[in-house]
């Protein structure tokens, strides 16, 4: 009976070794699964923190890479200057003076003495642009100053008593005709007496700076009225910058009540390209204070100049035409870059691109063979969208300036989770400048 129990036996031990298996195999997926759960449980306690702030940090800033533009150099122009006497050419807007002479003593100035008298004159009695002003009323005391300048051989505009004037009327016989009596009227006029005016003239060429020029009186009738020509050309860019004077002293001619007909002493008046602004003549000596304008381009150049001792005003008018007809060629409109223009661009840590483009043209008007610079500044960016402004283009030659705005012309969005997760170094370096800003 003993045989058929063993054969029984076995089967169950066999069983049991499967079973020790199965529990093995189970007890290691356990292991992993539990393992798996901790590890994830460990990042999610553990790295909580770091997965926040990255989703949080700002993207770092991506620095660009420029690319300056530069403009085509410009010659220098030859001018045909003057042989004789004082001299000095500028331009309204430009550094400094185009042309002077080694000889910037003060000289005699004549009747461009009036231009300091009409525009101190406004200073005490403005005049909007296009306004007439108060009336002026003409007496017996004003004929007899007629006279008196007649027998000192100045020049004079005609004048009758009880005759009423404007303001602008009376400038204009001042400026055009060059009266010397008219300068005398309208400086009492506003200030009272010839003293009061000749004391705040020199409060006024005192605050803009023309310490050489001197007034002893208000028509430049006396050779003691000086001026330099480089503080003239000062003076002259001060009175085209005042509306009504530098409408009176382009007039060839003006009519004036009971007077008549005031015809402007400036002969070159209306020829290669002049539309100012004052003559002077001395017994020894012609003088003219002047300005011209020139397009150049899309905007319009305005040269002021003076010339002082010529012999006489054929002389005088003949060698400032041809200065003139030589400044002009000189001035140019140079284009530095057009519209879209790539000056700057961005490779992102992540991989996406974009360029700093130009919004728009940029050219700027030069005299002769002034240097032109660029400087572009853009900024460092983060995120951005087409069409955004990240910086600047800046034009220069002297001291005129153009500056055009840079624009992205492609979107840096945002990376997303993933990048950020996997990038701790690029967001702790984030971190790192904002701790030390």
């Amino acid at each position: 009976m003993s045989a058929p129990q063993s054969t029984l036996a076995a089967p169950a031990a066999s069983a049991s070794a499967d079973d020790v298996d199965r529990r093995a195999v189970y007890r290691r997926r356990r292991i992993v699964v539990f393992s798996a759960l901790a590890l994830v449980l460990a990042l999610f306690i553990g790295g909580g923190v770091y997965t926040a702030g990255a989703l949080g940090v700002p993207v770092p800033h991506t620095a660009p890479a420029v690319e300056v533009p530069s403009a085509a150099p410009t010659t220098a122009q030859p001018l045909a200057l003057p042989g004789f006497g004082g001299y000095a050419v500028g331009a309204v807007g430009f550094d400094g003076l185009l042309a002077a002479s080694e000889d910037q003593a003060p000289m005699a100035i004549a009747s461009i003495t009036k231009i300091v008298t009409a525009l101190v004159v406004l200073e005490a009695k403005p005049l909007a642009p296009g306004e007439e002003g108060p009336g002026i009323e003409y007496t017996q005391a004003d004929v007899d100053l007629y006279w008196e300048v007649v027998a000192e051989g100045g020049s004079v505009a005609p004048v009758s008593a009880g005759t009423t004037l404007s303001e602008r009327q009376s400038l204009g016989a001042l400026l055009l005709a060059s009266g010397n009596n008219y300068a005398e009227s309208l400086a009492v006029w506003a200030y009272g007496s010839m003293d009061a005016f000749l004391t705040a003239a020199r409060a006024w060429l005192d605050a803009h700076g023309l310490e050489s020029t001197r007034l002893v009186d208000s028509s430049g009738m006396s050779d003691d009225n000086v001026s330099t020509p480089e503080e003239l050309v000062e003076l002259g860019e001060i009175a085209l910058a005042d509306p009504t004077v530098s409408e009176l002293v382009a007039m060839p001619s003006m009519e004036l009540p009971v007077i008549g007909v005031v015809k402007n002493s400036n002969k070159l008046l209306g020829s290669h390209g002049v539309d100012g602004i004052k003559t002077g003549t001395t017994d020894d000596a012609a003088n003219l204070l002047f300005s011209a304008d020139y397009p150049v381009g899309s905007e319009v150049v305005t040269v002021v100049g003076v010339v002082l001792g010529g012999e006489n005003h054929t002389v005088l008018d003949e060698a400032i035409a041809a200065l003139l007809d030589s400044i002009a060629p000189g001035f140019q409109e140079v284009p530095v870059f057009e519209a879209g223009r790539v000056v700057a661009e961005y490779t992102t840590p992540w991989g996406a691109t974009s360029r700093a483009r130009t919004a728009e043209a940029a050219s700027v008007v030069v005299w002769s063979d002034t240097p032109i610079t660029v400087e572009v500044d853009a900024e460092p960016v983060a995120l951005g969208t087409r069409g955004e402004e990240v910086g600047t283009a800046v034009v220069r030659a002297g001291a005129r300036e153009v500056t055009v705005p840079l624009v992205l012309d492609a979107p840096l969005e945002d990376p997303g989770m993933w990048w950020r997760l996997t990038n701790p170094g690029a967001l702790d370096a984030v971190a790192a400048q904002s701790e030390s800003e």
